[in-house]
């Protein structure tokens, strides 16, 4: 569609992502004359951006598949798995992400799974030494940015402040990678942790909620808080092992006119 500015004779014209049935862009004409004019337009326009900026969220989304626990499939310009942990209906991998060597998180059966001959599988040395097939493995620990299958990735710490499930010096990992032209934050098996306030132009967010092991809801909630997701941040890590569905519904409701927190369907 099209929208026409005019103010007193100047008249400005711009296209809006969007469209109508039958194919057709109708054409919207504004006209505003006083001394509120520059608030209203800024208003108009600013109320605008949202709507296109929520569409194109919601078709970011629409890419993510949550399939349990940290398990992510990411759809679109290639095929991204998360932590893959008893997997239902297995499609090849284009890439596989792995944060640590816990059983929940590297399953070898799983991997193998998804392996092809041009999957590249990114993780921990402890993790990738457990897999007795063939596979292409890129080991990492925190700090590192790099590039696999066209996708620029970057690990980040993840570990425990106040329990020692994941002590910080296994130099275990989160992963910050661009696919489909947004930004994933995927945090692993963390804490709430200082570092999180230094993630720049976060899109999206999978974050773990359950407590016990990583961060609770609450902590979680704070996390997202100093992380500034654009788009959405989704609870992870509940329904398998420890957690429930009642910790991402008191994420989601922390959240609340902060951003978009789906929960999403178990695929």
């Amino acid at each position: 569609m099209n929208i026409r500015i005019e103010h007193y004779g100047v008249k400005g014209t711009g296209p809006l992502v969007g469209g109508s049935e039958g194919g057709q862009s109708p054409h919207f004409f504004l006209t505003f004359r006083g001394k509120y004019t520059a608030a209203i337009i800024v208003t108009v326009f600013g109320l605008l951006m949202g709507i296109v900026f929520a569409e194109g969220g919601s078709e970011m989304l629409e890419n993510i598949h949550w399939l349990g626990h940290d398990s992510f499939r990411i759809t679109g310009e290639k095929v991204i798995y998360t932590d893959p942990y008893e997997i239902k209906n297995p499609t090849p991998a284009d890439v596989i992400l792995i944060t640590h060597e816990h059983f929940d998180h590297c399953s070898p059966a799983d991997v193998q799974k998804l392996v092809g001959p041009e999957t590249i599988v990114v993780t921990t040395p402890d993790c990738a030494s457990k897999f007795k097939f063939k596979a292409k493995v890129r080991t990492v620990k925190p700090g590192e940015s790099f590039n696999v299958a066209g996708i620029s990735i970057e690990t980040v710490v993840a570990y425990n402040t106040n329990k020692q499930f994941h002590p910080r010096a296994k130099n275990w990992v989160g992963y910050i990678f661009r696919v489909n032209g947004m930004r994933i934050y995927l945090a692993g098996d963390t804490d709430y942790i200082p570092e999180m306030k230094t993630f720049k132009d976060i899109d999206v967010a999978l974050v773990p909620v359950s407590g016990t092991y990583v961060m609770t809801a609450e902590e979680a909630i704070n996390a997202v808080k100093d992380i500034k997701p654009k788009v959405a941040a989704i609870p992870m890590h509940y329904g398998k092992i420890v957690g429930t569905r009642a910790d991402a519904e008191r994420f989601a409701k922390g959240l609340k006119g902060i951003v978009d927190a789906p929960i999403l369907n178990e695929e």
